[in-house]
């Protein structure tokens, strides 16, 4: 197949496209041209800014693909200028468990429906991160509903690519000795690793399933497991204090996702606990090393 991967340089979206290429499929990456990517001549490239509507239609205009893939679409305009330009079979939006207005453990696909919620055409910073999200929903399955479509949702995707560096703090906060603000060391937060969101976009890709999916690597994790696996492996306890810098997860309730839809369709993914432990062993080899 022919395939767009808009966000493909970085992070999932390269685990995505190894999967592509390694099953034969002819990619092309849509770039700003910031960040290099690992494929050499094995991939095309395309050149532009997709918040920008002009140079979408100027690099996109006329062509067509099999699928297009679109891992960093944060608005509905954003999705309206690619898809009023270029023509596809098929259409992959990655979104974000944060389109969920309340979150809670078990929380099921059907908790936000794009299909009854007000279209707003919008730019990124027209509004906050989980409505621009909402929006990008809603503009793919309001207006574009001819065009065969998967919106695939994740939580907060990790690994040791994770740029975020979000769950990274906690282990380097740690090894270093550094007092750490945390407002929710009990509550239990999902995750999905980078390499496990990437296989699941180019397996949808490569299928004709459509529809919407949470994607994720069930079993949860407290922060104050994450944290006393840190200090065990250092021999030294966490200084937690309201005095601490602040960390990137403060204020996340309990939750999880359910996938029984991405089981119905045929996909399992593993638990978190398979990679989990390993993860936060590279982190604290990370973070020793950085010192």
């Amino acid at each position: 197949m022919n395939i767009l991967i808009m966000g493909g340089t970085r992070y999932f979206g390269v685990h995505m496209v190894s999967e592509l290429l390694k099953n034969g499929h002819e990619i092309t990456l849509a770039t700003r041209g910031n960040t290099k990517d690992p494929f050499g001549e094995k991939v095309h490239r395309l050149y532009f800014d997709r918040t920008n509507k002009e140079e979408v239609h100027h690099a996109l205009h006329g062509k067509s693909f099999d699928v297009i893939c679109d891992n960093i679409a944060y608005s509905s305009n954003e999705v309206e200028y690619l898809l009023s330009t270029v023509s596809c079979k098929k259409y992959i939006l990655t979104s974000t468990m944060s389109v969920y207005k309340k979150m809670s453990l078990d929380t099921k696909e059907e908790e936000f429906s794009p299909l009854e919620h007000e279209l707003i055409l919008c730019d990124r910073t027209d509004f906050p991160y989980d409505e621009i999200k909402r929006q990008a929903e809603c503009v793919l399955l309001q207006k574009h509903s001819n065009i065969a479509s998967a919106v695939v949702r994740f939580p907060f995707v990790i690994g040791e690519d994770d740029y975020t560096n979000r769950l990274y703090f906690y282990v380097e906060h740690v090894v270093n000795g550094l007092p750490m603000h945390i407002d929710n060391t009990k509550e239990r937060i999902g995750f999905i690793h980078s390499k496990d969101a990437g296989k699941f976009l180019a397996w949808v890709a490569q299928s004709d399933v459509t529809g919407i999916y949470n994607a994720y690597n069930e079993r949860t994790f407290s922060l104050q497991e994450i944290i006393d696996y840190v200090s065990k492996k250092m021999n030294q306890c966490a200084i937690i204090s309201t005095d601490g810098e602040a960390s990137p997860y403060n204020g996340v309730k309990s939750y999880s996702l359910n996938i029984d839809r991405a089981k119905k369709i045929g996909y399992s993914f593993p638990t978190a606990d398979t990679y989990m432990y390993e993860l936060l062993d590279s982190y604290i080899a990370r973070a020793i090393e950085s010192r």
